[in-house]
């Protein structure tokens, strides 16, 4: 599916429209250009899985861990691979840990770099800015 977003508030409604659509054990990879919306991707579906905390990019720490108290998902694991050289380097950091899990969600920035090494179904989004403001996002 193709979608366009024009300002942050929409790319973070589309994020809470798609977190209605996951279940559990997904991994979602995000790929596309610095500053194309990624995070502000994530922001939507933290809050569409009712998640208050101020979202912001874990590009230091590697991924941060958000547990939740309703619903069938029960942590939601954002990963920033920015730094990330070889991709089984995050995996050896503890992410595999969470790979998988029925009641987990895992959405990785950057997530072309562990694509190869990621054996759970997962998702693909692709970012495209295009002029301005105006991005393309593409799932798959």
């Amino acid at each position: 599916m193709k979608y366009q977003t024009q300002k942050e508030q929409q790319t973070i409604e589309l994020g809470k429209k798609l977190a209605k659509k996951v279940h559990g054990g997904e991994v979602i990879l995000l790929s596309g250009d610095l500053g194309s919306g990624k995070t502000v991707l994530v922001k939507g579906f933290a809050k569409g899985l009712g998640i208050k905390k101020i979202i912001t990019s874990p590009t230091f720490v590697l991924f941060k861990i958000y547990n939740l108290k309703r619903g069938r998902i029960k942590t939601l694991v954002h990963v920033d691979c920015y730094r990330v050289g070889d991709g089984r380097e995050i995996l050896e950091v503890g992410l595999s840990d969470y790979l998988g899990k029925k009641d987990t969600l895992v959405i990785v920035e950057w997530g072309e770099k562990i694509k190869p090494y990621i054996k759970t179904k997962n998702v693909l989004i692709k970012f495209k800015t295009l002029t301005g403001d105006k991005r393309s996002i593409s799932v798959t």
